[in-house]
């Protein structure tokens, strides 16, 4: 049951990382109404100050839509929205967020890129011969 709503999540995350911004933010603020949210402010273990918005005994599901809203949150606050991306490889549907200085990053792994690049190798080779 938990593992089925966590990937309910994975989608609703997928919709939010290529919406516009006022889409983001109306998906966030219903991921943040959803659950009983407290933020407070903690520190543990090795951890300094941090945030931290569900309680521990939460379901799993619930805890990672409340981080993952607060984390867009963030982006959205530092007008960073365009570096959610969706990975430029043909065959995947997977996200990513460009942290690359130069905001040129466009595969979700280099798994992906290197799959690009040899195909695009491949593809300039044949049109050569």
């Amino acid at each position: 049951m938990e593992l089925k709503k966590v990937r309910e999540l994975r989608g609703r995350l997928r919709h939010l990382w290529t919406a516009d911004t006022d889409t983001l933010v109306e998906g966030v603020n219903k991921l943040l109404t959803s659950a009983d949210t407290r933020p407070q402010l903690v520190r543990h273990d090795d951890w300094d100050w941090h945030l931290h918005a569900t309680d521990p005994e939460q379901p799993l599901a619930e805890r990672m839509a409340i981080e993952a809203a607060l984390a867009l949150v963030d982006v959205i606050r530092a007008g960073e929205v365009e570096r959610l991306r969706k990975c430029a490889a043909d065959d995947c549907d997977d996200v990513l967020i460009d942290l690359s200085r130069n905001r040129s990053r466009r595969f979700c792994s280099q798994q992906c890129g290197n799959r690009m690049a040899a195909a695009a190798y491949r593809e300039r080779k044949s049109s050569d011969g």
